[in-house]
């Protein structure tokens, strides 16, 4: 946009303070202050510091300013800013106190113009009764609110009114509420609100570095009456903002590097980093590992005084909200060199000038890295400098991709949860509270939103049914209606304890219960996290406090283990707090492995040669590049060229003390090899009549049986197809502790079971045994909306049975292929990581390199001894 179109449709005060604030309006800014001024729907995706937040506000502004001179500024909203974070809320708050006197200053001492005031507050938990007593009486023109508040202030009786004056609706982070049950919640919100008000919402949704936009801007716009999609115009400026990714390896050869030196390694780039930046933001991917990296870097940094102990923080969702403030307040005022954090300062949060983002290990999505890197050189023309450190050669490989990735523009999709029901009930509760409903009106309303917009009157009705307590188990398990409905009438309204049921319980976000484990039934030994529970299986083995445990059971909250001293663990603790590599991502990873290999053949298995063109290609360093090479050349050689990629699934049969273990080497990413893996699992388990234990990561899965039974792997791999994949994983989830966990959270967002009422609120454990009581009762009706949800959200949501679908879908048209090798008790390089799994505990890191290093002896050995497989490679532990 030339700023000629700017001068059209902004007033000139306006304008004028712009200039002599910023100088130039940034790309965002020129493209859509015109769209936003037109009265057009309006996606805006760019990087953090390109001003996408005035972008939006201030033709808004402008708009308001306007109305303020032709004396029709009324004490009404005008405008709702909605975002995930409470802390985003004050940060726009803050920062919208400066266009809004500036621009009213200009206009008054340049131009002789007396603007109004346009007064902008906060509504969310936080906000005191007798602010909310001022916004009733005196409404703020801009109110600025969460998901979660929004939702209570549209049945407010009183407050609800004031909404009905809406025109402008800002919906900060999309990305990040889209992807979740908030987002499903939200759309919804949205579709009420607009029923509310008395005009055409215009809706503008401000996006980080996502894809696809198109899917984005489908959710953001929804769908009028007519069933057809509203115009939303996408401002596409993703790429707007130079970027300067690499991949550092922290010591020269990944395999004979003792666990300390690894460390040492790391700590020492980290430092050296750190020394020459003035601001650095670290990103790990667990809080446990956030903590870890705080503790070690204090004791390297502060202990030889090269950086003061008060200067290295710590920040994650597990902190106090105090603490957190705290963290980022000192990091804007640029009294920190160091800050550590997981996820929780991915979100463009005002954490002032950070020249430096480091992430440790693969953030595993295109977009991730995209969102962690843009938050280094926050202004438009700076550059983005990441660099990320790998801590074994899987990493190494996936971080390379990665990066290739985000310098190529190939960002992974963004997924949408299709229709949750629980969501949907706790949206029919509410609207019971705003008038009494015809069924179909409501259906027509939450038709017009993109998660729900395919979503069958059936399953509607029966949401409605539930709720109306049309069920005589369940009111035998104490679980009442929330709503009247009339069947005859077809009509739904509210009960007179509705609304405090509403009120009380609403959200999405579940709660997080803390496990306590008991040895032999009575010795309490500590705590494990919910969604750590919620993936183990009877015989899976564990650390907690520095011993191994073996799961029996679990009772509502209660966890019951024997001994398992000796053993190895099969499940890492921290493995729920991972983040899963998507799938997009994921096939690349197999693409760049094909590509390896490819470049090892044309070579003749020169490893400098293959390394100088992955160094070039991928923008390595010589020792990252060749330990690459080395990895591939040395699966190649183990398999005589069976190299597992995105059109190859090797499995390795390899017999160990544990007993046979079948290996998929699938590189589809572990939600789509979560759902594959039980899948086969449970085939497995019909065939063998023997409980399977099952372990997954993101480049393979693992089936063990006990013993050294006969397995025929080539009819193993037939009984699970495109059609019957999803049949079979419903079937394996049902019974597991995951199912439990799930259901209890779906329980409690469709008020089937209440946390709080008539001012008791019930534990969590009390939740839980109520949840697996119903569950009990309810378990032969897959119909029943609930149960419905919780596999719905299981298969969907936690595994990706689509992705795996299609992964089979491609195995069945022979686009991928499948090679079966073994038995063998020397399992393959690529098997290492899988096999080691457990180990990754950090209490045991210095035997996961020992056994990692003595797999790799065993391979060498094995390749030494085969004349075929020495021919291969010319193998080097240099």
């Amino acid at each position: 946009m030339r700023k000629s179109d700017l001068e059209e449709v902004l007033r000139p005060y306006t304008l004028e303070w712009f200039r002599w604030s910023f100088g130039d309006f940034t790309e965002p800014q020129k493209r859509a202050i015109p769209l936003i001024k037109r009265g057009e729907n309006v996606l805006i995706s760019s990087p953090t510091g390109t001003g996408k937040t005035l972008a939006a506000f201030l033709g808004i502004i402008d708009a308001l300013y306007a109305l303020s001179e032709e004396k029709k500024l009324e004490n009404e909203i005008y405008v709702l800013y909605v975002s995930p974070l409470r802390a985003l809320n004050n940060d726009i708050r803050r920062n919208l106190i400066e266009p809004l006197e500036g621009i009213k200053k200009i206009a008054r001492e340049k131009y002789g113009v007396e603007l109004e005031d346009i007064k902008a507050s906060i509504r969310t938990s936080d906000t005191p009764q007798n602010e909310r007593q001022i916004m009733l009486r005196k409404p703020p023109h801009i109110l600025i609110t969460t998901p979660e508040s929004l939702a209570l202030i549209l049945v407010a009786p009183k407050f609800r009114e004031r909404l009905r004056s809406i025109r402008w609706v800002i919906i900060d982070e999309i990305h990040e509420i889209a992807s979740s049950k908030r987002g499903s919640n939200l759309s919804i919100l949205l579709e009420r609100l607009q029923e509310l008000a008395e005009r055409e919402v215009q809706r503008i949704g401000l996006s980080a570095t996502i894809s696809p936009l198109e899917k984005i801007a489908r959710f953001l716009g929804g769908y009028g009456d007519d069933g057809k999609p509203r115009s939303v115009k996408i401002v596409d400026a993703r790429f707007k903002k130079p970027f300067d990714i690499r991949v550092l390896v922290p010591v020269k050869d990944m395999i004979y590097a003792s666990e300390e030196e690894l460390s040492d390694g790391i700590y020492s780039k980290i430092a050296e980093l750190v020394l020459s930046h003035k601001s650095t933001l670290i990103f790990t991917n667990t809080r446990s590992a956030t903590e870890r990296v705080v503790f070690k870097l204090k004791k390297v940094l502060a202990e030889k005084n090269l950086v003061g102990l008060d200067d290295i923080g710590a920040h994650h969702s597990s902190l106090s909200r105090d603490i957190r403030l705290d963290v980022e307040e000192r990091l804007k005022r640029g009294e920190l060199r160091v800050v550590v954090s997981s996820t929780s300062l991915e979100l463009g949060i005002d954490i002032g000038y950070i020249d430096l983002v480091l992430l440790l290990s693969s953030p595993k999505s295109v977009s991730r890295l995209l969102q962690r890197v843009g938050r280094a050189g926050h202004r438009l023309h700076e550059v983005s400098e990441g660099r990320i450190i790998t801590v074994d050669r899987d990493d190494l490989v996936e971080c390379s991709v990665l990066a290739d990735a985000a310098r190529k523009r190939l960002i992974d999709k963004t997924k949408i949860p299709e229709a949750p029901l629980d969501v949907l009930a706790q949206n029919i509760v509410a609207m019971s509270l705003e008038k009494k409903w015809r069924v179909e009106d409501a259906y027509r309303v939450v038709k017009r939103t993109y998660p729900y917009h395919k979503l069958k009157y059936e399953d509607f009705l029966s949401v409605v049914k539930f709720l109306g307590g049309d069920e005589k188990r369940l009111e035998e398990q104490k679980v009442y209606r929330k709503i009247w409905y009339d069947p005859e009438e077809n009509a739904f309204g509210k009960k007179r304890s509705t609304r405090m049921i509403f009120n009380l319980n609403q959200g999405t976000i579940p709660d997080e219960a803390k496990i306590k484990v008991f040895l032999k039934g009575r010795k309490y030994i500590g705590d494990l996290d919910e969604g750590f529970a919620q993936i183990l299986s009877p015989g899976d083995v564990f650390v907690l406090g520095g011993k191994t445990y073996v799961f029996k059971k679990l009772t509502g909250l209660k966890m019951f283990v024997d001994s398992a001293e000796g053993q190895r663990p099969t499940v890492p603790s921290w493995f729920s707090e991972m983040l899963p590599l998507s799938f997009d991502s994921a096939l690349l990873v197999g693409k760049f492995r094909r590509h390896v290999k490819e470049l090892l053949e044309k070579y003749g298995f020169d490893l400098n040669k293959a390394s100088k063109d992955i160094a070039d290609e991928m923008m390595l360093d010589e020792d990252a590049a060749r330990e690459v090479a080395r990895y591939i050349s040395e699966q190649y050689a183990f398999t005589s060229g069976i190299v597992a990629s995105d059109r190859l699934v090797h499995i390795e049969i390899y017999d160990d003390e544990r007993g046979r273990n079948i290996i998929f080497h699938s590189l589809f990413g572990r939600k789509a090899n979560d759902a594959l893996s039980r899948a086969y699992a449970y085939a497995l388990s019909e065939q063998s009549g023997t409980a399977v234990r099952v372990t997954v990561s993101d480049n393979a899965f693992m089936l063990t049986l006990p013993g050294r039974p006969e397995v025929d792997v080539s009819t193993l791999v037939k009984s699970v197809n495109s059609k019957n994949v999803e049949d079979l994983l419903t079937k394996s989830i049902y019974n597991t502790e995951m199912m439990k966990r799930i259901f209890r959270q779906c329980a409690q967002r469709s008020f089937m079971i209440l946390r709080n009422y008539r001012g008791w609120e019930k534990s969590p454990n009390k939740l839980q045994l109520s949840a697996q009581t119903i569950l009990d009762a309810l378990k032969e009706d897959s119909e029943n909306p609930v149960v419905k949800e919780t596999v719905r959200e299981i298969i969907h949501d936690h595994m990706d049975v689509d992705a795996a679908k299609e992964v089979l879908k491609r195995i069945e048209d022979g686009e991928i292929e499948v090679e079966i090798t073994g038995p063998s008790e020397v399992p393959s390089p690529f098997a290492h990581h899988i096999i080691a799994i457990g180990y990754q505990d950090i209490v045991l890191m210095e035997d996961r390199r020992r056994l990692l290093l003595s797999l790799y002896e065993k391979v060498r050995k094995y390749i030494e001894n085969n004349e075929k497989m020495r021919d291969n490679l010319a193998f080097s532990s240099s």
